[in-house]
């Protein structure tokens, strides 16, 4: 059963991308970024709908041309979610985009050298209350901290950051989140701490080109499981060569893990062995997929065998352990009935559907009596 992390969270200035609060004690979001061409429109809504599907809270699109920003204007019209424009060295590029509706503007705005084009693009986004990220990354430092620290390092990407705020803070300009992104995980989670002590706004957290699907999913989740446990970091986006979708699933798996975030089933399920009395991890896999779309919070163990199985059920919305010649139902941590092997999953998946309705409801229920009593 879902509970309160222990984590203490950092103190940030709170920002607003579209209808997502970044900062300020809000829920940490889950970030991806389509990998289809932009001016595609519809391959990019799809991809986007997809992503959202996977518990998306925020796309990021990248537009590197102006064409690509009359795309992304049709491309904002179909979807629900908002949208982050990711934008190198072109100011007109910004600019357009807020005009076609963007909720935030990735920028490096040293890649915008001249000061009266930077001084517009902020006009902008105070104007039309847009936000600005301000994204550094170890593969592309200017020349001169290259030459200074001879190589990408945390403070090189810090001073970089540093660099940056300072551009926006001269025009006055506080609605803007950070990133310092590396591949290296020691020099991201670094220059994270570090930047954490200099600025009060939020930070975007992620190890930026941090593989595939398996290496990429470890990756990410030691640098951003340190930081997360440290209380630094405002919203995520893990970066795999992988459908962008995984990254929404992985960054979500990640922040219930800590109960930083609880939206869906938390599953408990133990490696499997030879007590194990139905196969737990075609149990498992099959339920996984199935299940994707409840979004109640709920912990589901799965169990094969008594050993762990009771203990675990018992801590558990819904739990199952597996016995002979019957498996065990545990409803709220409390053994219910007996369940055999055959159709064991279509079963499974009917009697969760049935306690997650019933957890809707009973939340639905508690959320109106808050409401009344106010």
């Amino acid at each position: 059963m879902f509970s309160k992390s222990p984590i203490t969270r950092r103190q940030s200035r709170k920002i607003m991308v579209g209808n997502v609060p970044i900062g300020g004690g809000s829920p940490i979001s889950v970030q991806s970024m389509t990998n289809t061409n932009t001016s595609d429109v519809e391959s990019t809504v799809a991809q986007i709908e997809s992503i959202q599907r996977a518990g998306a809270d925020i796309v990021r699109v990248s537009v590197p041309t102006l064409a690509e920003a009359e795309a992304f204007g049709e491309i904002r019209k179909r979807v629900s979610l908002p949208l982050v424009a990711d934008i190198h060295f072109d100011h007109k590029i910004a600019l357009r985009v807020a005009d076609l509706g963007v909720d935030c503007l990735r920028l490096n705005p040293g890649n915008i050298t001249r000061e009266d084009r930077l001084r517009d693009v902020i006009a902008k986004a105070r104007d039309l209350c847009i936000p600005i990220r301000i994204g550094v990354n170890a593969g592309s430092l200017g020349k001169d901290l290259l030459r200074k620290y001879r190589e990408p390092t945390a403070e090189a990407l810090v001073e970089s950051a540093m660099r940056n705020v300072d551009r926006l803070d001269k025009y006055d300009f506080q609605d803007y989140k950070v990133s310092v992104k590396a591949s290296d995980i020691f020099m991201a989670v670094d220059a994270y701490r570090s930047l954490a002590k200099k600025i009060e706004q939020p930070l975007h957290l992620g190890i930026t080109e941090a593989g595939g699907l398996r290496a990429g999913t470890v990756k990410s989740s030691v640098g951003l499981g340190a930081l997360l446990l440290d209380g630094i970091g405002d919203t995520i986006r893990i970066s795999l060569a992988a459908d962008p979708a995984e990254e929404a699933r992985v960054g979500w798996d990640l922040l219930k893990s800590l109960r930083l975030r609880s939206k869906g089933i938390h599953f408990i399920a133990c490696p499997s062995c030879s007590r194990q009395n139905f196969d737990v991890i075609e149990t498992v896999n099959a339920l996984e997929a199935r299940l994707e779309d409840i979004k109640v919070p709920m912990d589901v163990s799965i169990i094969g065998c008594i050993v762990n199985g009771p203990g675990e059920a018992k801590e558990s919305d819904f739990g199952l352990t597996g016995g002979s010649p019957a498996n065990l139902v545990y409803i709220d941590g409390e053994p219910d009935h007996k369940i055999g092997q055959e159709n064991l999953i279509d079963e499974l998946e009917r009697k969760i559907r049935l306690k997650a309705a019933a957890k809707k409801s009973q939340i639905e229920l508690e959320n109106k009596n808050i409401i009344l009593r106010c």
